[in-house]
């Protein structure tokens, strides 16, 4: 069966016109299975900064644009045409078929993070026992990159500000990002 939109209206602050909010009705068990929003342990993120501040490693952090827009769908997921946007006459019978994830999809953050941790994976990553949401890669001078995400943010930290650029030029080129200052 297609999903159904759930559809109402905001309106922005500062104006009279009416802003469109649409999100999914699903069902555990029926529309989806399994759901996991990648957050890392407060404990981990207390350790690294602690590792941060004893060792003096550079520390940066990065904000993943349109997060769950990355996410590819492993099941066939339909949906029935949004308001304002059904087709008229013998096509109104028509659905959607999603091949990537959207906002509002209870299994969008699992499936953002099953492409994030493939990705980070590929370039020599490794992912902790303890927590899902931590990598580290023993670089060749014996230091170490450390990274953290939680959810559509992500914490690097290390001494070799070269690899660190390195990386972040390697997520920018795979992920839609944007640099936080500190």
């Amino acid at each position: 069966l297609p999903w159904n939109w759930v559809c109402r209206y905001t309106y922005v602050s500062n104006s009279n016109k009416p802003k469109y909010k649409a999100w999914f009705k699903q069902e555990h068990g029926v529309d989806y299975a399994e759901i996991f929003s990648p957050v890392v342990k407060m404990t981990t993120l207390r350790l690294l900064l602690g590792v941060v501040a004893t060792e003096d490693l550079e520390l940066e952090q990065l904000d993943v644009k349109t997060t769950f827009l990355h996410g590819d769908l492993e099941e066939d997921i339909y949906m029935s045409q949004p308001a304002g946007f059904s087709a008229t006459g013998e096509k109104s019978h028509l659905v959607c078929r999603l091949k990537k994830s959207l906002y509002g999809l209870k299994q969008a953050p699992r499936m953002w993070y099953q492409k994030f941790d493939s990705y980070i994976r590929q370039l020599g990553y490794h992912r902790s026992d303890s927590d899902p949401c931590m990598y580290t890669r023993q670089l060749a001078d014996e230091s170490r990159i450390y990274l953290i995400l939680y959810v559509d943010d992500m914490l690097i930290a290390g001494s070799n500000q070269a690899e660190i650029g390195k990386l972040k030029r390697s997520l920018h080129g795979e992920f839609a990002m944007k640099e936080l200052e500190q």
